[in-house]
């Protein structure tokens, strides 16, 4: 086992032998073409299939999704690009998928086109465990854990071995916990992917999502797909990705210390109902959590009591940005309901834990749910 810490790799993951005179993380690299004489048999041909900035990210996020073992990591324009590459790359006419159905909001527009392809989906909740149900003959198993809006954690490593039983593939979407949270390769699963617009950035400022594999004719297939449908990062989002993942760790403690100190905090208010944070002891997902996640994330989700007295918190705070997404150094918060799609009460909220002082960001919190209720 790797003795080094999270810090120390998340300082250090990813760079290059050091050089006499050269920058210890070197620029980004913008090239559509290369010095390419004879036959192409180098690393760097052509600016779709390869980048040498890609290639220091994709070093560092595989040494944190699995610092003990040689892995595969492919970067893409975003995190649904990410998704999308898995369950392309993989699922042929005829076969099954099984997702969640309480998954990313954005989930339902890739089960249409897999059925437009002729792949049957199947969905259960996140849950209990309930993608069991309908597991049986699947090409991929796709598990979201915790699920995003409802912060549900299922069993991975009890699916991943039922999955793999019955020759069944299993990712699992790590976005909510980064790699720091949760390692799912270590759990079992085939791949691990994630959107790195959240957390695992943490600034709000760049789209990326990766796919990390242990079998490289997995990874293979995914790479294939990214070249084939050209959802490639840029250069600069790369190089900036991989200058953010040094302080991972320190954003990721504070963060996840807020997280538990505001969850604490709102299952203590009156006006706040159905509270969900994997890491308070009271929640329903804290016994499965606490067996395979390191830290418990960033988001914090609870239900007010409708529309109006929702939209009155969110326009009440200042610490908190009324903003979509979530894992950055500033709070955000969202009515989710206003997008649709998600099986949220009206009075839903999604809470982004950011980096402030936690007093603060708690004192800020309950002053606008004083305003909103009506509280002097």
């Amino acid at each position: 086992m790797s003795t080094k810490g999270d810090g120390t790799r998340a300082v250090r993951a990813g760079l290059p032998e050091p050089q006499q005179y050269e920058p210890t993380l070197p620029g980004p690299v913008f090239a559509a073409h290369y010095h390419l004489s004879g036959e192409p048999t180098g690393p760097y041909t052509y600016g779709r299939d390869a980048n040498p900035t890609w290639t220091h990210l994709e070093r560092a996020i595989g040494e944190l999704e699995a610092p003990d073992e040689d892995v595969e990591t492919t970067v893409f324009a975003s995190g649904m690009a990410a998704i999308s590459a898995v369950l392309l790359s993989q699922a042929r006419s005829g076969d099954a998928v099984v997702l969640p159905d309480d998954g990313y909001q954005a989930l339902p527009l890739l089960r249409a086109q897999l059925e437009a392809y002729g792949v049957e989906v199947r969905t259960a909740p996140t849950g209990k465990d309930a993608q069991l149900a309908v597991l049986e003959g699947a090409k991929l198993l796709w598990l979201e854990t915790p699920s995003n809006p409802g912060l549900d954690v299922c069993d991975v490593r009890r699916l991943v071995e039922a999955a793999h039983a019955g020759g069944t593939l299993v990712a699992v979407d790590n976005t909510l916990a980064t790699p720091l949270g949760q390692r799912p390769l270590e759990l079992g699963a085939d791949f691990s992917v994630a959107s790195d617009t959240k957390g695992m950035t943490g600034h709000g400022d760049i789209l990326l999502g990766h796919v990390t594999c242990r079998d490289p004719e997995l990874a293979a297939g995914v790479r294939r797909w990214r070249k084939v449908v050209g959802a490639i990062p840029g250069p600069m989002e790369a190089w900036l990705a991989h200058r953010s993942l040094a302080t991972l760790e320190l954003r990721n403690e504070r963060q996840c210390a807020n997280a538990l100190a505001l969850a604490e905090a709102l299952a203590k208010h009156p006006a706040v109902s159905g509270l969900r944070y994997p890491g308070l002891p009271t929640d329903p997902s804290y016994a499965n959590a606490v067996r395979q996640m390191r830290r418990f994330g960033s988001v914090v989700s609870f239900v007010l009591a409708d529309r109006e007295t929702a939209e009155r918190f969110l326009s009440a705070l200042r610490l908190a940005e009324d903003a979509t997404s979530f894992g950055g150094v500033r709070s955000t918060a969202e009515r989710r309901g206003r997008w649709g799609g998600d099986a949220v009460p009206e009075g839903f909220i999604r809470f982004s834990v950011g980096a402030e002082d936690a007093a603060d960001l708690v004192a800020d919190v309950e002053q606008a749910l004083a305003a909103a209720i009506g509280e002097n």
